[in-house]
């Protein structure tokens, strides 16, 4: 068994304001996982808090490109600073996100490393790139395309190691299938970057999915994987705090099911959970079912 260690990534900067003159809330996730006894459940270690920057947007408009890059940008390198560390001394990482622009930490460190790959679990691909949007800006939904060198040089290309991720090495799962034709996953159908949908994962059975793809990743070719968990992936009948419920999405044992063997794999290097907003889930149900859930795929690791 290997040493999970948890850290804390608590930035907001890639989504817009769920309201005006308000901050996303998906900040308070870390908080509400430790307070479901996350890290005593895991037996893991302590990897502590990555305090991101404040939330301000400032006089960004439309068309200004990704708001917060600066910020966005500084606190990419001290989180993979973080997450580097513990993965170069043979740790498991779990990031306790936050929103989805995290995952850039995770493959800024990995690319220090070597050459690793991504399997990415998100109801959304979060691929909009100048590519194929005019409306640049929440890094939160553009991560996937920032960490494949798509977008502005300032992120895609810190410490000149862009990209950080081939296009090649990169699984996505858990499209809603409503966004089959959204210009996103065309893009990627394009790229031939394997994306699963919701009902192509069932139909392949999340366990063997989950199963085919570690194999996949293990190829010697890479020097390792990360697996990147927005909660909104699930249906929002069991998971409704999230900035974009969308119907129809995985069930809770059925997300399970595709982690376990990609979690386990010994090429696993990581994981960041992001997305759940705490403050859209005043009674904590839905925060205490993703501890269960993390907690479950995460056993014996």
């Amino acid at each position: 068994m290997r040493n999970i260690v948890v850290i804390d990534a608590p930035s907001n900067l890639g989504l817009r304001p769920p309201a005006p003159g308000t901050v996303p809330g998906c900040y308070k996730l870390a908080g509400a996982l430790r307070e479901n006894g996350i890290v005593r459940r895991l037996g893991a270690s302590e990897g502590g808090v990555v305090v991101p920057p404040r939330y301000d947007r400032g006089d960004w408009q439309e068309g200004d490109g990704v708001f917060h890059a600066s910020a966005l940008a500084a606190y990419t390198v001290r989180l993979a600073d973080r997450i580097e560390r513990h993965v170069s001394a043979g740790d498991f990482a779990l990031v306790l996100g936050g929103d989805c622009s995290i995952q850039l930490g995770a493959a800024l460190a990995l690319r220090r490393l070597g050459r690793y790959g991504l399997a990415s679990v998100d109801a959304s691909p979060d691929f909009r790139n100048p590519g194929n949007s005019d409306r640049i800006g929440a890094a939160g939904g553009e991560e996937l395309a920032l960490a494949t060198g798509r977008g502005q040089s300032d992120l895609t290309d810190l410490e000149g190691l862009r990209p950080y991720l081939r296009d090649e090495d990169v699984r996505a799962f858990g499209t809603r299938d409503a966004y089959a034709d959204d210009p996103e996953v065309v893009q990627l159908r394009e790229l031939k970057i394997p994306l699963v949908t919701v009902s192509e994962l069932r139909a392949w059975g999340p366990g063997e999915l989950g199963g085919a793809t570690a194999l996949s990743l293990e190829t010697p070719a890479l020097d390792g994987f990360w697996v990147h968990l927005d909660a909104d992936v699930l249906d929002p009948a069991v998971m409704p705090a999230v900035d974009s419920p969308d119907p129809d999405g995985l069930l809770p044992d059925e997300l399970i099911a595709l982690l376990r063997p990609l979690v386990r794999s010994p090429r696993c290097v990581g994981l960041n959970v992001t997305i759940y907003d705490p403050d859209l889930d005043p009674e904590g149900t839905a925060g205490a079912l993703l501890t269960d859930l993390v907690v479950t795929a995460l056993a014996d690791v």
